[in-house]
């Protein structure tokens, strides 16, 4: 029986782990052909290892799919662009990219390097950019030259993007910034055939095992459903890239066990107009009105804020 992507040529980027791999193999199992890109980081960012990417390839020919693997740097202008030509040149064709690469290096703000910042930006934000603008060109060309396109990017935001999480002013402005990117970038490419949406993932990762804090992803439970398996967010992954979502584009979605929903995007909440200029001393009373009828803050996965505890 035909999976519900059978024949697509998909890319998954970070695809040696975690959500990568999971996302990797359930393609396979619903018939897609996939490039396995992974540079074999540690969690940092630092050192590179061509093993697991080669493993999930391994374990998808194994059960008769199509895969092979790839170790460029997809935060690498060059790298990027041959990570796209790679999949071409290997099936022909290229439908669905999912950029769910990633590293952290997450500190204190008054602990955080210049360095630091940039390599987590480098690679989550630069690196979605890239492989976006690549498919793009790609995309474009064969919808202006007449052929069909039917065409996928899912992108992988974070709770820490979409909400809050302390500790990850690097990390955090990436991830928001890569949800913003998937509106806009939806707007841009829809007339050329190519939707794009992205994830926001709660899952027990590399990552989230260095998280310790309130709503933090539960340990491997000794029997029952386990809702921190990231192979739990593959299948909105998997149904996003497939021909049946073509009617659905610019979203964001929450993912974590068994739940989905639709994260909401920045909207203008209630509102005072004077009609003209307001002085210093007058803003008191009105901006604490606003926020009083103001949805309230969030935490770190949506749910309403804790109050401040005083020290």
């Amino acid at each position: 029986m035909a999976g519900i992507c059978d024949g697509r040529v998909v890319i998954v980027t970070g695809a040696g782990r975690g959500l990568g791999r999971a996302h990797a193999l359930e393609f396979a199992r619903e018939g897609a052909r996939v490039v396995v890109n992974d540079v074999g980081a540690e969690l940092d960012g630092t050192g590179s290892s061509s093993g697991p990417a080669g493993e999930v390839v391994d374990q998808i020919r194994a059960t008769g799919g199509q895969a092979i693997a790839n170790g460029d740097d997809i935060s690498d202008e060059a790298g990027s662009k041959h990570l796209i030509d790679a999949a071409i040149a290997e099936w022909g064709t290229l439908d669905v990219i999912v950029n769910n690469a990633g590293i952290l290096r997450d500190r204190m703000i008054f602990n955080m390097d210049v360095a630091d910042f940039d390599a987590v930006i480098r690679v989550h934000l630069r690196g979605t950019w890239l492989m976006c603008h690549h498919a793009a060109v790609y995309w474009r060309d064969k919808s202006k030259d007449g052929t069909t396109v039917d065409a996928r990017i899912i992108n992988t935001s974070s709770p820490a993007g979409l909400y809050t999480s302390m500790g990850q002013t690097n990390y955090g402005p990436a991830k928001a910034g890569i949800a913003n990117m998937t509106v806009i970038l939806s707007g841009e490419l829809g007339r050329y055939g190519v939707t794009v949406n992205a994830i926001s993932p709660g899952a027990r990762t590399r990552m989230t095992e260095t998280i310790r804090r309130p709503g933090a992803i539960a340990a491997t439970p000794a029997e029952g459903f386990d809702s921190g398996d990231p192979a739990n967010v593959s299948p909105l992954v998997v149904w996003l890239a497939s021909p049946e979502a073509k009617d659905v584009t610019g979203r964001v979605f929450n993912v974590r066990g068994g739940n989905i929903s639709v994260a909401e995007p920045w909207h203008a909440g209630p509102g005072s107009d004077k009609g003209e200029r307001w002085a210093p001393s007058e803003l008191g009373p009105i901006v604490h009105d606003l926020l009083a009828k103001a949805a309230p803050t969030v935490g770190p996965f949506g749910q309403p804020a804790q109050p401040a505890q005083a020290h």
